[in-house]
Order: C-alpha cells, then structure tokens, then sequence
C-alpha cells in the first residue's frame, strides 16, 4: 500500500474509539444497549463461531458499555462502530449485520479464515462509510448491491479471493474517496468510465490481480492523488497517466505495458513513480530532473537506454532504481563510453 493511503485510516484510530467508549461509559447505570442491536450482535458471534476474541460478548452484559471493539453513539445509544480483527476465528460475516442500521464504521480486518460472501443485508446500512473486509478469504464477485450504500466513503476489499470483473457501477458512489481492490482474483479489464467518479476520488489501489487490457485513458482525468495499477497483465500506452495535475504516487510496476519514456510529461508535484518490470523503452527525459518533490522512483527491469540526467533528485536514488535496462548509462549506475 502506498504511503498516502496509510494517513486515510484515520477512522480507526485509537482516539476515536476511546472517546466513543468513555461517552457510552459516562452514561447512567442502566443498560444502553439496543434489546434488537444486542440480539443481532450475538447471531454475528455465532456466525464467526463464538470466538474468545469475542468473550465480553454476553447477553447479561451491555453492548455499549464493555462489549469488546464495539461502541455506540452517546446520545441514540445506537452501536456505530464494529471492528473485528486480528483472529483465527472460522465463520461468516452474518446477515444480521444488516440490523445494525446505525452502523458508520465496519471493519472485519486479518481474518484469514473468514469465508463465504458479503451478505446483501448490508445495504441495510445507510449511514455507513468506511467499510473495510480485508485479509480474509471472502469469495464471490464484488457484489453490485455495493453501491446501494451511497454514504460510503472508504470500500476497502484489500487481499482477499474475490473474482470476476469489476462493476463499472462502482462510479454511482458519489462520495467514495478510497477504493482498494488489490490482492484478490479479479480479471478482465479496469472500467473505462473509472476516470469519472463524481466526488474526488483519492486513492484507487487495484495492484495484485488478472486485470488485463489497456488502462483506460479516462484515467488522466480522473480525481487521484495515489493511483496503484501494479502486479496485472496490462498492457499498451500509460504515458498519458503522468500529466495529471492531481497524481501524487503512481505504481504501474509488474505489468506488460509499453511505450517510449522519452517525451513524457510529468506532473511537477509527483512524489513516488515505480514503472519497474514493464516493456518500456527510450531515454529517461530531463524533465525528470525537475520533480523536486520525488522521494521514489524505480524504472529497473525495462527496455531504457542512454545517460540518466545529471541533475535534480535522479542521482539520489542507489542503482536498484535503475538496473536491468537495456543500456542506461551515468551515476549511480556506470559512467557512459
């Protein structure tokens, strides 16, 4: 994952949970919980097979006041925040989550043997926006149900075994900012209509899939600071990517794309550029030279040829960022005949 996507998780931080926590525990003696928010809580531990992760998790107990990674809001005492984590428990996600219509934040993270498919009672939840099912061994195609949610912001699927392609109606989520899709099993090729998500879309992760095809040149025009498109089969042009005046990190590496580097124009703010282990051949441009922003850059395992330009940041970067070309020449790596 790209170093700016780090900074969007923010609503899992630990801040958060605490104040959400001493809110519901500053509250009167008497039980908070919802009776029906209680009861579907407890069909989602039974579904995940009444792991001890989940042990504060009983009916004589309150869900707002001690339940573990659970946590309602202060005033309608409704649960708004659900974090699983972390476990070897063995189930499924239950369609009870669906009851819980509260819910803004939902997180079942590190959980390889969580199987099955996201259940279409979470549509159910129209004030959700951060979702996130990630290093787990869900199945299935992306449900098109999805983007019922339109409060979404944050549609992390990170590294799982989805499959199939991917809708092109995940555009209809007007207010998504991250959508990471990376490391799961899907193929076919990235939509074309992706470059025109209607709220700016921040980060779009697709790396570690089957995608194959040419990227879409809608793309340039697209809304992104972090664009992650590495470790597909794709192929063709990407020169037109790197003058998009709102692109702060790019990754195409792992691909079969191919395309003169020589006049490319790039975006003077870029700060992380990885073309590795691609077909792309010419010269590396003097505009480089120019980003003095650039804190990443590998261009290793490519059809490049002749002197790296003397100047700006190039020459800070060790010779991994520059092998296995073709004939490139200059500091770091070895001097041109």
């Amino acid at each position: 994952m790209l170093t700016m996507q780090k900074q969007k998780l923010c609503y899992l931080c630990p801040s958060l949970v605490l104040f959400l926590f001493s809110s519901a525990l500053l509250s009167s003696g008497a039980e908070l919980c919802n009776p029906t928010e209680k009861e579907a809580l407890l069909e989602i531990k039974h579904s995940l097979g009444n792991p001890h992760i989940l042990r504060s998790w009983t009916p004589n107990t309150d869900c707002c006041k001690t339940w573990y990674k659970v946590a309602c809001d202060s005033q309608s005492n409704r649960v708004i925040w659900l974090k699983v984590q972390y476990s070897h428990l063995v189930g499924q996600i239950s369609p009870a989550i669906g009851r819980l219509t509260s819910l803004q934040i939902v997180s079942f993270y590190k959980l390889p043997n969580l199987y099955g498919t996201i259940p279409q009672s979470i549509t159910n939840l129209k004030n959700l926006q951060f979702l996130e099912l990630a290093h787990a061994n869900l199945t299935g195609p992306i449900p098109l149900f999805l983007t019922q949610i339109h409060s979404l912001t944050d549609l992390l699927l990170t590294d799982n075994q989805f499959s199939g392609s991917i809708p092109p109606s995940l555009v209809q989520l007007a207010n998504l900012e991250n959508l990471s899709l990376d490391r799961n099993k899907l193929i076919g090729s990235i939509p074309e209509n992706f470059g025109s998500f209607r709220n700016p879309i921040l980060y779009l992760t697709l790396s570690g899939n089957q995608l194959s095809g040419p990227i879409p040149r809608s793309l340039a025009n697209g809304n992104f600071s972090t664009l992650d498109l590495s470790r597909n089969k794709l192929a063709g042009d990407a020169a037109f990517l790197f003058g998009n005046g709102k692109l702060f990190e790019i990754d195409l590496n792992g691909n079969s794309l191919s395309f003169d580097l020589s006049n490319v124009k790039f975006y003077e703010y870029l700060q992380h550029i990885d073309i590795s282990r691609n077909k792309i051949y010419g010269r590396i441009p003097t505009s480089l030279t120019k980003l003095m922003d650039l804190h990443y850059l590998n261009v290793s395992y490519n059809s490049l040829c002749g002197p790296i330009p003397a100047g700006g940041l190039l020459q800070s970067f060790n010779e991994t960022s520059y092998f296995h070309n073709k004939c490139l020449c200059g500091a770091p790596l070895l001097s041109c005949k």
